[in-house]
Protein backbone atom coordinates (compact mmCIF):
# COMPACT_ATOMS: atom_id res chain seq x y z
CA UNK A 1 0.00 0.00 0.00
CA UNK A 2 2.81 2.20 0.50
CA UNK A 3 4.50 1.68 -2.43
CA UNK A 4 0.81 2.58 -3.90
CA UNK A 5 0.64 5.98 -1.89
CA UNK A 6 4.33 6.83 -3.34
CA UNK A 7 4.00 6.18 -6.43
CA UNK A 8 0.70 6.96 -7.04
CA UNK A 9 1.61 10.60 -5.37
CA UNK A 10 4.56 10.92 -7.92
CA UNK A 11 1.93 10.02 -11.16
CA UNK A 12 -0.36 12.20 -9.47
CA UNK A 13 2.50 15.16 -9.94
CA UNK A 14 2.97 14.30 -13.62
CA UNK A 15 -0.38 14.84 -14.20
CA UNK A 16 -0.44 18.34 -12.49
CA UNK A 17 2.38 19.27 -14.43
CA UNK A 18 0.70 18.37 -17.46
CA UNK A 19 -1.96 19.98 -16.87
CA UNK A 20 0.25 23.30 -15.90
CA UNK A 21 1.59 23.39 -18.97
CA UNK A 22 -1.47 23.50 -21.04
CA UNK A 23 -3.35 26.68 -19.36
CA UNK A 24 -5.28 27.02 -22.42
CA UNK A 25 -7.25 23.73 -22.68
CA UNK A 26 -7.91 24.03 -18.74
CA UNK A 27 -9.14 27.64 -19.02
CA UNK A 28 -11.50 26.24 -22.15
CA UNK A 29 -13.04 23.16 -20.25
CA UNK A 30 -13.18 25.61 -16.94
CA UNK A 31 -15.10 28.61 -18.67
CA UNK A 32 -17.70 26.33 -20.97
CA UNK A 33 -19.81 25.02 -17.62
CA UNK A 34 -19.97 28.86 -17.16
CA UNK A 35 -20.84 29.62 -20.52
CA UNK A 36 -23.41 26.86 -20.57
CA UNK A 37 -24.63 28.57 -17.15
CA UNK A 38 -25.47 32.23 -18.55
CA UNK A 39 -26.60 30.85 -21.98
CA UNK A 40 -28.94 28.34 -21.02
CA UNK A 41 -30.04 30.50 -17.76
CA UNK A 42 -31.02 33.51 -19.76
CA UNK A 43 -32.35 31.94 -22.87
CA UNK A 44 -33.30 28.59 -22.13
CA UNK A 45 -35.11 29.74 -18.97
CA UNK A 46 -37.10 32.00 -20.89
CA UNK A 47 -38.65 29.27 -22.74
CA UNK A 48 -40.17 26.92 -19.77
CA UNK A 49 -42.17 27.10 -17.31
CA UNK A 50 -39.96 28.38 -14.66
CA UNK A 51 -39.08 32.00 -13.92
CA UNK A 52 -35.52 32.61 -14.80
CA UNK A 53 -34.12 33.04 -11.42
CA UNK A 54 -35.83 29.52 -10.33
CA UNK A 55 -34.97 27.84 -13.64
CA UNK A 56 -31.21 28.68 -12.77
CA UNK A 57 -31.02 27.49 -9.80
CA UNK A 58 -32.31 24.84 -11.39
CA UNK A 59 -29.76 24.54 -13.55
CA UNK A 60 -26.99 24.94 -11.71
CA UNK A 61 -26.68 21.20 -9.72
CA UNK A 62 -27.63 19.69 -13.55
CA UNK A 63 -24.46 21.59 -14.81
CA UNK A 64 -22.07 20.67 -12.46
CA UNK A 65 -23.01 16.76 -12.99
CA UNK A 66 -22.93 17.60 -16.67
CA UNK A 67 -19.30 18.71 -16.32
CA UNK A 68 -18.23 16.02 -13.83
CA UNK A 69 -19.47 13.43 -16.41
CA UNK A 70 -16.65 15.33 -18.73
CA UNK A 71 -14.40 12.68 -16.95
CA UNK A 72 -15.15 10.59 -19.39
CA UNK A 73 -13.55 12.27 -21.88
CA UNK A 74 -11.02 13.65 -20.15
CA UNK A 75 -10.08 10.26 -19.11
CA UNK A 76 -10.56 8.60 -22.53
CA UNK A 77 -8.31 11.41 -24.34
CA UNK A 78 -5.48 11.73 -21.85
CA UNK A 79 -4.92 7.81 -21.73
CA UNK A 80 -5.12 7.65 -25.53
CA UNK A 81 -2.58 9.92 -25.68
CA UNK A 82 -0.15 8.28 -23.30
CA UNK A 83 -1.17 5.01 -25.25
CA UNK A 84 -0.53 6.37 -28.70
CA UNK A 85 2.74 8.62 -27.81
CA UNK A 86 4.87 5.55 -26.08
CA UNK A 87 4.36 7.32 -22.65
CA UNK A 88 2.81 4.63 -21.34
CA UNK A 89 5.05 1.96 -22.66
CA UNK A 90 7.67 3.98 -21.18
CA UNK A 91 6.00 3.96 -17.63
CA UNK A 92 5.40 -0.04 -17.73
CA UNK A 93 9.35 -0.36 -18.18
CA UNK A 94 9.58 1.43 -14.60
CA UNK A 95 9.44 -0.14 -11.10
CA UNK A 96 5.93 1.95 -10.77
CA UNK A 97 2.51 0.08 -9.08
CA UNK A 98 0.40 -0.62 -11.59
CA UNK A 99 -2.31 1.17 -10.14
CA UNK A 100 -0.47 4.37 -9.87
CA UNK A 101 -0.79 5.45 -12.99
CA UNK A 102 -4.14 5.11 -13.98
CA UNK A 103 -5.29 6.29 -10.73
CA UNK A 104 -2.48 9.27 -10.51
CA UNK A 105 -4.43 10.26 -13.51
CA UNK A 106 -7.98 9.87 -12.17
CA UNK A 107 -6.98 11.80 -8.79
CA UNK A 108 -5.14 14.81 -10.38
CA UNK A 109 -8.25 15.18 -12.79
CA UNK A 110 -10.27 15.48 -9.40
CA UNK A 111 -8.03 18.09 -7.79
CA UNK A 112 -8.35 20.06 -11.10
CA UNK A 113 -11.84 19.61 -11.27
CA UNK A 114 -12.54 20.69 -7.20
CA UNK A 115 -10.50 23.88 -8.38
CA UNK A 116 -13.16 24.54 -11.39
CA UNK A 117 -15.66 24.14 -9.65
CA UNK A 118 -15.16 27.17 -7.52
CA UNK A 119 -15.44 29.79 -10.18
CA UNK A 120 -18.37 28.21 -10.89
CA UNK A 121 -20.44 28.30 -7.87
CA UNK A 122 -19.66 31.77 -7.64
CA UNK A 123 -20.77 32.78 -10.82
CA UNK A 124 -24.03 30.46 -9.80
CA UNK A 125 -24.61 32.81 -7.08
CA UNK A 126 -24.28 35.85 -8.95
CA UNK A 127 -27.47 34.27 -11.19
CA UNK A 128 -29.88 33.75 -8.52
CA UNK A 129 -28.41 29.72 -6.98
CA UNK A 130 -28.05 29.31 -3.58
CA UNK A 131 -27.76 26.97 -1.27
CA UNK A 132 -31.02 26.36 0.62
CA UNK A 133 -30.28 23.50 2.96
CA UNK A 134 -27.86 22.32 5.74
CA UNK A 135 -23.87 23.18 5.45
CA UNK A 136 -23.07 19.22 6.07
CA UNK A 137 -25.71 18.79 3.33
CA UNK A 138 -24.11 20.90 1.20
CA UNK A 139 -20.43 19.37 1.67
CA UNK A 140 -22.44 16.02 1.11
CA UNK A 141 -23.02 17.05 -2.11
CA UNK A 142 -19.86 18.51 -2.94
CA UNK A 143 -18.34 15.03 -1.79
CA UNK A 144 -21.03 13.27 -4.11
CA UNK A 145 -20.12 15.43 -7.13
CA UNK A 146 -16.67 14.39 -7.10
CA UNK A 147 -17.29 10.92 -6.29
CA UNK A 148 -19.00 10.90 -9.41
CA UNK A 149 -16.41 12.39 -11.33
CA UNK A 150 -13.87 9.98 -9.69
CA UNK A 151 -16.22 7.13 -11.49
CA UNK A 152 -16.47 8.80 -14.84
CA UNK A 153 -13.11 9.47 -15.27
CA UNK A 154 -12.04 5.56 -14.21
CA UNK A 155 -14.34 4.17 -17.03
CA UNK A 156 -13.05 7.26 -19.68
CA UNK A 157 -9.00 5.99 -18.52
CA UNK A 158 -10.14 2.24 -19.64
CA UNK A 159 -11.92 3.44 -23.03
CA UNK A 160 -9.05 5.35 -23.64
CA UNK A 161 -6.43 2.25 -23.09
CA UNK A 162 -8.82 0.31 -25.32
CA UNK A 163 -8.92 3.24 -27.90
CA UNK A 164 -7.20 2.99 -31.61
CA UNK A 165 -6.23 6.17 -31.45
CA UNK A 166 -6.26 9.44 -30.45
CA UNK A 167 -8.75 10.35 -33.21
CA UNK A 168 -11.12 7.93 -32.19
CA UNK A 169 -10.93 8.69 -28.47
CA UNK A 170 -11.61 12.16 -28.90
CA UNK A 171 -14.37 11.52 -31.69
CA UNK A 172 -16.00 8.85 -28.59
CA UNK A 173 -15.64 11.35 -25.91
CA UNK A 174 -17.09 14.19 -27.92
CA UNK A 175 -20.19 11.75 -28.25
CA UNK A 176 -20.38 11.96 -24.04
CA UNK A 177 -22.18 15.17 -25.11
CA UNK A 178 -25.70 13.26 -25.45
CA UNK A 179 -25.72 12.19 -22.08
CA UNK A 180 -26.54 15.28 -20.47
CA UNK A 181 -29.31 15.32 -22.53
CA UNK A 182 -31.07 12.36 -21.94
CA UNK A 183 -31.28 13.00 -18.29
CA UNK A 184 -32.92 15.25 -16.06
CA UNK A 185 -29.51 17.73 -15.49
CA UNK A 186 -31.24 20.67 -17.83
CA UNK A 187 -34.78 20.38 -17.88
CA UNK A 188 -37.48 18.18 -15.41
CA UNK A 189 -38.66 14.60 -16.60
CA UNK A 190 -42.04 14.43 -15.67
CA UNK A 191 -43.16 15.88 -19.40
CA UNK A 192 -41.57 13.37 -21.16
CA UNK A 193 -42.95 10.73 -22.89
CA UNK A 194 -43.52 7.67 -20.03
CA UNK A 195 -41.45 5.60 -22.21
CA UNK A 196 -38.15 8.55 -22.29
CA UNK A 197 -38.61 9.51 -18.50
CA UNK A 198 -38.15 5.98 -17.73
CA UNK A 199 -34.76 5.89 -19.63
CA UNK A 200 -33.44 9.31 -18.54
CA UNK A 201 -34.18 8.49 -14.90
CA UNK A 202 -31.99 5.37 -15.02
CA UNK A 203 -29.32 7.67 -16.18
CA UNK A 204 -26.78 7.95 -13.62
CA UNK A 205 -26.71 11.60 -14.35
CA UNK A 206 -30.18 12.05 -13.41
CA UNK A 207 -29.67 10.38 -9.63
CA UNK A 208 -26.42 12.82 -9.19
CA UNK A 209 -28.42 15.52 -10.14
CA UNK A 210 -31.39 14.55 -8.18
CA UNK A 211 -29.35 14.12 -5.34
CA UNK A 212 -27.32 17.65 -5.78
CA UNK A 213 -30.50 19.50 -5.88
CA UNK A 214 -32.01 17.21 -2.87
CA UNK A 215 -28.78 17.83 -0.83
CA UNK A 216 -28.77 21.95 -1.47
CA UNK A 217 -31.94 22.31 -0.77
CA UNK A 218 -33.09 23.56 -4.66
CA UNK A 219 -35.69 21.39 -5.72
CA UNK A 220 -37.88 18.68 -4.16
CA UNK A 221 -37.36 14.66 -5.08
CA UNK A 222 -39.98 14.28 -8.13
CA UNK A 223 -42.98 12.18 -7.96
CA UNK A 224 -43.58 9.00 -9.34
CA UNK A 225 -39.75 8.40 -10.66
CA UNK A 226 -37.79 5.36 -11.05
CA UNK A 227 -35.96 4.29 -7.67
CA UNK A 228 -32.67 6.06 -8.83
CA UNK A 229 -34.49 9.50 -8.72
CA UNK A 230 -37.04 8.45 -6.01
CA UNK A 231 -34.03 8.02 -3.82
CA UNK A 232 -31.43 10.17 -5.21
CA UNK A 233 -28.81 9.90 -2.67
CA UNK A 234 -28.94 6.19 -2.31
CA UNK A 235 -28.88 5.65 -6.29
CA UNK A 236 -26.27 8.19 -7.10
CA UNK A 237 -24.00 6.40 -4.51
CA UNK A 238 -24.96 2.73 -6.36
CA UNK A 239 -24.17 4.45 -9.36
CA UNK A 240 -20.93 5.71 -8.41
CA UNK A 241 -20.20 2.40 -6.58
CA UNK A 242 -20.85 0.21 -9.79
CA UNK A 243 -18.82 2.55 -11.65
CA UNK A 244 -15.58 2.39 -9.73
CA UNK A 245 -16.28 -1.31 -9.09
CA UNK A 246 -16.31 -2.37 -12.88
CA UNK A 247 -13.97 0.31 -14.08
CA UNK A 248 -10.84 1.21 -11.69
CA UNK A 249 -9.85 -2.63 -11.02
CA UNK A 250 -10.33 -2.85 -15.54
CA UNK A 251 -8.65 0.55 -16.32
CA UNK A 252 -5.39 -1.03 -13.97
CA UNK A 253 -5.39 -4.25 -15.70
CA UNK A 254 -5.64 -3.13 -18.45
CA UNK A 255 -2.67 -0.59 -17.91
CA UNK A 256 -0.95 -3.68 -16.52
CA UNK A 257 -1.21 -5.79 -20.10
CA UNK A 258 -0.78 -3.38 -22.28
CA UNK A 259 -1.99 -2.76 -26.06
CA UNK A 260 -1.57 -6.67 -26.65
Amino acid sequence: MSTLAHDGTAMLGRQLLRVRNNPALVILTQSMPITMLLFFGYVFGSALAMPGAEYRAFLVPGLLVATAANGLMTGMFQAAQDVHRGVTDRLRTLPVSRAAVPLGQAAADLVVTAAGTVPFLLVGLAVGWRVEGSAPAALGAVGLLLLFRFACTCAGIFLGLLSRSEEAAGQLGSATFMLPLLSNAYIPTDGLPSWLRTLAEWNPLSAVTTALRDLFGNAPVPEGAAWPVAHPVAGALAWCTVLIAVFAPLAVRRYARGEG
